[in-house]
Order: C-alpha cells, then sequence, then structure tokens
C-alpha cells in the first residue's frame, strides 16, 4: 500500500465525517456526552472499543504550522482568554506539544504508514484496547493502543491515539504517541502529543479550527 500525498482519494471517508473537538463542529451536532468527553469529563461506563478504521484516512503534521508562526493567532487568543500565560508561554507549550518528525500518517485496512524526512515506513496493526489516564487538573482522557505485527517492520511497534473522542467515531483530528519501548512508557508521555488534521484541510481551515474550540 503507497499512499499518494498529493492525491487523496479519501473523500468517501471524510464525507460524512465530523471535524470535531469540543464545542466546535463541521458536521453533526455533537451530543452533551461527546462534548462532555472530549471536555474530559465522562463516565467508564460510556467507553468503548473502536477499530483503527476510525483514524482512517491520510492526515498531516500540525507542528510546521506552529513552527512558522501560522499557528499564532491560536496561541495569542489562549493568551487574552485569562489563562494566565503569556504568549510566549503558551506557544512554547505547544511547540514541545506538536513536535514531531513525523510529517504525514496513511491509514487503511488496517495498516498504517508513517512518513519522518521522506522516508515511508508501514505495518499492519492490532487493537490492543484502551487506558483511562487520570490527569492532575481533574480531567481524564483515553488513549487507543494498537501494535504493529511485523517484527522487520520500522514502522513504531506501539501506537496510542488520543482524539477526546470515547466511543466509535471518525476522528476529525487526533494526537498520536508512537514508540517501540512499550504502552506502558508511552502512557508516561504527557508534554510531547503530535497532532494530525486531514490532509486535505489547508493551513486557514485548521487555523480556524483550532480558534474556535
Amino acid at each position: 500500500m503507497k499512499f499518494n500525498r498529493y492525491v487523496v482519494l479519501l473523500g468517501l471517508v471524510f464525507s460524512s465525517q465530523s471535524f470535531s473537538h469540543g464545542h466546535h463542529s463541521h458536521g453533526a451536532p455533537l451530543t452533551e456526552k461527546e462534548v462532555n468527553a472530549a471536555n474530559g469529563v465522562f463516565n467508564d461506563g460510556d467507553i468503548k472499543d473502536r477499530q483503527l478504521s476510525d483514524w482512517d484516512g491520510v492526515w498531516q503534521s500540525i507542528y510546521p504550522y506552529a513552527k512558522d508562526g501560522s499557528l499564532d493567532p491560536v496561541f495569542r487568543k489562549k493568551a487574552e482568554s485569562g489563562q494566565g500565560k503569556s504568549f510566549a508561554e503558551i506557544k512554547d507549550y505547544y511547540l514541545k506539544g506538536y513536535a514531531s518528525d513525523i510529517t504525514d500518517i496513511g491509514i487503511e485496512n488496517g495498516v498504517m504508514e508513517f512518513t519522518v524526512k521522506g522516508e515511508v515506513n508501514a505495518c499492519k496493526y492490532d487493537y490492543k484496547g484502551y487506558k483511562v489516564l487520570n490527569y492532575v487538573s481533574g480531567k481524564r482522557g483515553v488513549r487507543y493502543l494498537f501494535e504493529c505485527t511485523d517484527k522487520n517492520s520500522k514502522a513504531p511497534k506501539f501506537v496510542q491515539f488520543s482524539d477526546h473522542i470515547i466511543s466509535p467515531k471518525k476522528s476529525g483530528h487526533f494526537h498520536i504517541f508512537t514508540g517501540n519501548a512499550s504502552q506502558d512508557a508511552l502512557f508516561a508521555e504527557l508534554e510531547n502529543w503530535p497532532t494530525f488534521f486531514p490532509y486535505q484541510m489547508q493551513k486557514d481551515e485548521i487555523v480556524d479550527d483550532l480558534l474556535h474550540h
């Protein structure tokens, strides 16, 4: 399988997809439970298993946009919202959070392709359940776990998705955690959460999305 970065053939995947996060949605309105879950408030009984197909598509890292200043309006809005942090502090926080050497990810038929410095590596992944994380803020999050089935693949052996969704639903964007040590090692990562949006979204669309949630 080879994804063409410039010919996105996944219109069907996204045609009915809701690009949503918190209160901002480009599709069907979120239910009250979905809004609460997006904000880190939910009951364990509401968590459901999800298939890798929830993340099917071609995705782009938004780290380059943070580095080149394109996301400055987003960071400036956060600084003006009374969080008690300066623009520089907030930008530094997100630069560390978004940082990733993965530029693109393609997901289809249970296979993930990762592009790092122009090199593409792929693997078929098996679902390994989910893990609930409790944060110091009092909020909670769910990470969905997958493992590479090919020991010879150079793709990450362990992958975790976090997209503020806790039951089967197409993802609008996501944070991803990858590594080769163990799932437990990834659970400890709380400061770096590489973030990916649909590849066909333009930069100004991503900025608009981030400004309104």
